[in-house]
């Protein structure tokens, strides 16, 4: 069994999902059989000294976001939950496909296993619509489990019960936000909510609730069979562990991959992405989906974990690059993305609601060539009141903002050929 690569040991080059005695064989469950042989706290604290961040976008620390749930005395009776976010709808994200198709049983381990630190009862994986072929081999899998003992009333003979359920996504980016998940997951518009009272103590139907990302569930069995020192060794920065790390776009190898977190950049597009496609350059790269900032060339030698990537102006989100070239006009790059927020809004707050489609509107002017010289104003007007953190319900908004904000920074000459009429790619090239 590799310990450098935990994530994607048993992801075949044929991509065939791994079942439950090649699971087995190669060292499955054994995880679970660690966990349940500690107390939770003694679980929580290997979490905590581990400096797991979340893999989902904002890089929270798991095991300080998991303190906040209160626990035995300190909780009321009733049911606990833990819920896998596998809604995975950021555009240009595609990593948590591979663990959920490829390898099934990690994920539901490692949800067991985080149950069981949670003393929670009840799992739900909130699954997106569309993956149909990981909706399949997630149900099985937990057919399976059920049948080993894995899950159920008495795991393992334990004691420690857990119920754990796949629920498809209504299919909307909005439900990607935790607290609009849990709203979507009761019934109700996939709403987000207001914070505080904050999902751990009071979420799902009003119970203590930890939602966290498909990639973050998958370490926490290995941290807890192999220990936080082992996982902090994984890293080549202070940002611990593995990462998948994905690349779109014009490169000649787009793919996902397991690496150490704080790969440099330059490293994941030349020799993991195979460089550029031939005749076409590097112009820019959105460094975690498309809700982060541009960055450029100069950046190229940053390493690729959160706190580098932060600093440089952008977010890691997700680790999955977008690569935008010197032959795709940079206002188009950005209206699509623009548009599709603007689309996928939950439209409970005016900024985001309003707001985004009067943005897209303006980019859709401007690269058709009908744009104005005060449309340049009117959407850093935008930037500056969208992209606020706290002029909108949720980050939604905000983080519709940053490739255009960035956009505007970096490509301010694509903005001016198009209003003059004289964009090079969108007048008989590639938009």
């Amino acid at each position: 069994m590799s310990l450098t690569t935990p994530l994607t040991r048993n992801v075949r080059d044929d991509r065939r999902p791994t079942d439950m005695a090649a699971y087995e064989a190669n060292g499955g469950y054994l995880g679970l059989r660690a966990a349940l042989a500690q107390s939770p706290e003694d679980c929580l604290q290997v979490l905590k000294d581990s400096n797991l961040r979340g893999r989902g976008g904002a890089g929270f620390p798991t095991g300080m976001k998991w303190s906040f749930v209160p626990m035995g005395d300190k909780c009321s009776p009733g049911h606990k939950y833990l819920i896998c976010n596998a809604d995975e709808m950021e555009p240009g994200t595609f990593k948590d496909r591979l663990l959920l198709e490829c390898d099934p049983h990690q994920l539901i381990e490692g949800m067991i296993v985080s149950a069981y630190t949670l003393q929670a009862d009840v799992a739900y994986i909130f699954i997106r619509a569309e993956y149909h072929q990981a909706t399949r081999l997630l149900q099985e899998a937990i057919a399976a489990c059920h049948e080993k003992g894995y899950l159920g009333q008495d795991i393992l003979g334990t004691g420690y019960q857990l119920e754990m359920h796949v629920h498809s996504s209504a299919g909307r980016y909005i439900c990607g936000e935790e607290t609009a998940l849990i709203s979507s997951l009761e019934g109700k518009r996939a709403n987000p909510r207001a914070k505080p009272p904050f999902p751990q103590v009071s979420g799902l139907w009003g119970r203590p609730t930890i939602v966290n990302n498909v990639e973050t569930l998958c370490n926490v069995h290995h941290i807890i069979e192999r220990g936080a020192e082992w996982f902090k060794s994984l890293g080549l920065t202070e940002d611990a562990g593995t990462k998948l790390y994905g690349v779109s776009g014009r490169v000649k190898n787009p793919g996902c991959w397991e690496l150490p977190m704080g790969t440099p950049v330059r490293q994941i597009i030349e020799e993991y992405a195979g460089g550029m496609e031939d005749g076409y350059n590097l112009k820019g790269f959105l460094p975690g989906g498309g809700s982060t900032d541009f960055l450029t060339e100069e950046h190229l030698d940053l390493a690729m974990d959160y706190d580098t990537i932060g600093k440089a102006g952008s977010r890691m989100g997700t680790g999955t690059m977008i690569i935008l070239d010197d032959k795709t006009c940079p206002v188009g790059f950005v209206k699509n993305l623009v548009a599709f927020f603007a689309r996928e809004s939950c439209g409970f707050c005016t900024p985001c609601r309003d707001g985004l489609p009067w943005s897209a509107q303006v980019l859709d002017d401007i690269q058709n060539d009908r744009g104005q010289e005060e449309d340049m104003d009117t959407l850093a007007r935008q930037v500056k009141f969208i992209g606020a953190i706290g002029n909108t319900h949720c980050a939604l908004a905000p983080g519709a903002m940053e490739p255009l904000q960035s956009a505007m920074k970096y490509f301010p000459e694509a903005f001016e050929n198009h209003l003059s009429g004289n964009c090079p790619h969108c007048n008989g090239g590639t938009h």
